[in-house]
């Protein structure tokens, strides 16, 4: 690909425009949604589902809130034809849901597929030729005027049938297969006579229907394709214009969302991006883009993990951790300064106010995820993600100095384990660093009475020495538990820092008590962690644990006992 292949390709044409609106437009309104997920997106499937399956994702789509769904190909298989004559047949699609059944520009073919959906209140019926210069030359054999006159014939043949079965209101869709490839005369030329021949209007509604079969160009030349299309179509007011985006330069959203810009009025696609070669549009990404922007969808994605869950099982397609919006990973940072910056856009953010927290387009809780994943830890991961993972799961608040010294902690497991660190293992490891030394550090606490006085706290200290295994008894007096604790141990221990909190609520509640102390032999300091229900207790438990990691300081560099 460094030499010569390249230049058998040719970048595609841009449009005579020079008056194009659409770049200057906003999106303000959801288009309206077709879902072609048991059709375009069946046939693109290892094992095309089977009817059970088919009418699961069917009712999916239906509680989701789509209003028009592509149910099948019925001249095309009899599983199809079957499934939509069930739906139809059984009363199982809802008065305001129109089905709608494709057919390419056969006779026989037209008739079978108006006879799968005759009854139904409503029916979309989707007649599609491919039009582009390499299929009308290579595959048909066929000129404008013969392909022009080929739609004509056939929208006449539906025309005649449809009016054959008044109880049902039918809608014309017409596809130009393979617009974005067309000469655009050729595009409209082919389209108006489809609408002549329908004689589209008030009484008689009709889609135009602009697919980007195999995307050949940039976003922007399809949305001038759209945009020209727009301002020419006759009939344009009894016209919605629809498009069809391909996946295949991976712009699939970008083109629909800028066709929508360009004059579109409906999309079609499928959930999560399913379809031949790259897939269709992903209007689950298209939805949910447009609700990032302001704008409600009028589909129900507030459970997505649901959605994902039952479009896997239906179609035996895994969705991708990167997915947009419902992957598993799109809502987790593991890099520190992304944490850091989510943690305090969760702490900056009003319930009411609108949403503006870092790397999180939307709020996960809108469609149904948790906060459970936003944040995890690994040897990428910074104090701010450690931090707000033990304050949200544990209600552990550290101050900013103990935030860099835990997040060392953190950073040599997670490298030495070559893994993720869980929020129950930054809690072990919390617990080990700073909880623990008070029964496993050069003095193991036993007991304490601790009274007030006139002349501040006075504190007797039973513990165990380490090194000898027998109790020893210390006392202190101080204007608190803190002093009276470091009074009792060392009293050129400086107390840098002390901070307290509830762990929990209601009768049985648990405080926890952070304390800082130094040492002038050693830089640095060093914190201890209390947990008790009292926070007298707590207090004297946490200056013990930094008093042991203080002396475990003292003799890693030689010094002098504490």
């Amino acid at each position: 690909m460094l030499s010569r292949p390249h230049t058998k390709y040719r970048p595609y044409p841009a449009i005579e425009l020079p008056d194009r609106r659409w770049p200057a437009r906003t999106l303000t309104q959801a288009p309206v949604w077709l879902s072609t997920d048991l059709r375009d997106g069946n046939q693109a499937l290892f094992e095309p589902m089977s009817r059970p399956r088919k009418r699961k994702l069917f009712e999916e789509l239906v509680r989701l809130g789509f209003k028009e769904i592509e149910v099948g190909f019925p001249a095309a298989s009899k599983t199809d034809f079957d499934t939509v004559c069930t739906l139809v047949d059984d009363g199982l699609i809802p008065d305001d849901v129109t089905p709608m059944v494709m057919t390419p520009l056969r006779e026989d073919l037209i008739r079978e597929t108006v006879r799968s959906v005759r009854g139904a209140r409503r029916a979309i019926v989707h007649l599609y030729n491919a039009i582009a210069p390499a299929w009308r030359e290579i595959v048909f054999g066929l000129s404008v005027p013969q392909v022009v006159a080929l739609v004509a014939h056939h929208v006449g043949v539906l025309r005649r049938l449809t009016d054959e079965a008044p109880e049902t209101r039918w809608v014309l869709q017409y596809s130009p297969e393979t617009f974005c490839m067309a000469e655009l005369d050729v595009s409209l030329a082919v389209c108006n006579a489809a609408i002549a021949a329908w004689d589209a209007g008030p009484a008689r509604p009709m889609i135009v229907n602009l697919p980007t079969t195999v995307e050949v160009a940039t976003p922007n030349v399809f949305a001038d394709q759209i945009e020209w299309m727009h301002r020419r179509l006759d009939r344009r007011e009894h016209i919605v214009l629809s498009v069809h985006p391909h996946n295949d330069r991976g712009t699939g959203v970008a083109c629909a969302e800028q066709a929508l810009l360009a004059g579109a009025q409906r999309v079609e696609g499928c959930l999560f991006g399913n379809g031949e070669r790259s897939g269709n549009l992903d209007l689950v990404t298209l939805a949910l883009n447009l609700y990032s922007q302001g704008i409600a969808p009028g589909l129900d994605f507030s459970d997505i993990a649901a959605v994902a869950r039952i479009a896997e099982e239906c179609t035996a397609l895994p969705i991708h951790p990167r997915h947009p919006y419902v992957g598993d990973l799109v809502f987790t940072a593991f890099s520190g300064s992304h944490q850091d910056a989510i943690a305090k856009g969760f702490a900056a953010q009003a319930p009411s106010a609108p949403w503006r927290v870092p790397y999180l387009p939307i709020d996960p809780r809108d469609i149904g995820r948790t906060y459970d994943s936003i944040v995890r830890v690994n040897s990428q991961s910074g104090k701010g993600g450690i931090a707000y993972l033990l304050e949200r799961d544990h209600g552990v608040v550290m101050p900013r100095r103990m935030q860099i010294e835990f997040s060392a902690i953190v950073q040599r497991q997670a490298e030495a384990s070559e893994a993720e660190i869980g929020s129950d293992a930054l809690w072990r490891l919390f617990q080990e660093a700073y909880v623990e030394p008070v029964r496993q550090g050069r003095y193991r606490y036993r007991e304490h009475a601790l009274d007030e006085g006139p002349d501040g706290d006075a504190l007797r200290l039973r513990l165990d020495a380490r090194d000898t295994g027998r109790p020893i008894d210390v006392a202190g007096r101080g204007n608190g538990p803190i002093a009276a604790t470091v009074a009792a141990l060392d009293p050129s221990i400086r107390v840098d820092g002390f901070e307290q909190r509830s762990l929990s609520a209601g009768t049985d509640a648990v405080s926890m008590a952070v304390v800082e102390v130094a040492h002038p032999s050693i830089a640095g300091s060093r914190f201890g962690v209390g947990v008790h229900p009292s926070i007298a207790t707590a207090s004297v438990l946490a200056t013990l644990c930094a008093f042991n990691r203080l002396g475990l300081a003292l003799r890693e560099r030689g010094a002098s006992d504490a």
